[in-house]
């Protein structure tokens, strides 16, 4: 039995929602080296040289500071890899993220 061909054609309403986003916030310690933390946002988060010192100062001197805005699974992701290597070389470093709201 042929199939039957028909003009009518079918409209999908399709609504699509930007992601839901979330900070990366680095945390101050006494033990992890300024060096490592500038080396961390350079290799993880991507910063230039000026901007990675300009922040690391900015977690030295008020305690923490947002490092960027991310998808979920970026922001995860990229805390997960820069604690790990702290952990590497035995610094207590620590990273967090939270949504942003």
């Amino acid at each position: 039995m042929p199939k039957e061909k028909s003009n009518i054609k079918e409209r999908i309403k399709l609504e699509l929602k930007e992601p839901d986003m979330y900070k990366v916030i680095m945390h101050n310690d006494d033990f992890t080296t300024m060096d490592f933390v500038v080396m961390v946002l350079k290799t993880v988060f991507y910063k230039d040289d000026v901007s990675a010192k300009q922040l690391m100062l900015t977690v030295h001197k008020k305690g923490k500071a947002q490092i960027g805005l991310y998808t979920y699974d970026m922001a995860v992701s990229k805390c997960m890899k820069a604690m790990n290597m702290a952990r590497k070389e035995g610094f207590p470093f620590k990273v967090t993220w939270e949504a942003d709201r």
